[in-house]
């Protein structure tokens, strides 16, 4: 159940921030400044929370299968991608001075390793 509640927070979370949440304030017509340190903040938080949310799952993962499974199940290599990449959307402002392509490059193979993961079976029920 952790798995799944998790999985559907972060990817879930990315997924609607993303692609619903900030075109519709952009449709609103916000300030181009206010909506741009609104998104920043944004996804800042939620990388923050997807990075959580694997790690819980990667323990999930370690408990059904096994250390192992980190590297050898796509399960395992799809959370350690996804690990790397908020990361990397994180750290790249701090960086980078201009960085902006970046984070938004890894936020999308993020969301994209997300969906791939949703794919996936639960580790215990496969």
């Amino acid at each position: 159940m952790a798995w799944r509640l998790a999985q559907t927070f972060w990817v879930g979370g990315l997924w609607m921030l993303y692609f619903v949440l900030l075109p519709a304030l952009e449709h609103y017509g916000l300030a181009p400044a206010l909506l741009e340190t609104l998104s920043e903040a944004l996804l800042q938080l939620l990388l923050c929370f997807a990075l959580f949310c694997v790690l819980m799952q990667q323990v999930v993962l370690t408990q059904a299968k096994g250390f192992r499974a980190l590297w050898r199940d796509m399960r395992g290599q799809l959370l350690l991608s996804v690990q790397g990449l908020a990361a990397a959307a994180l750290l790249a402002p701090l960086l980078v001075s201009e960085a902006q392509a970046l984070s938004h490059y890894a936020l999308l193979a993020t969301a994209t390793c997300g969906l791939l993961l949703v794919l996936q079976p639960v580790p215990g029920e496969s």
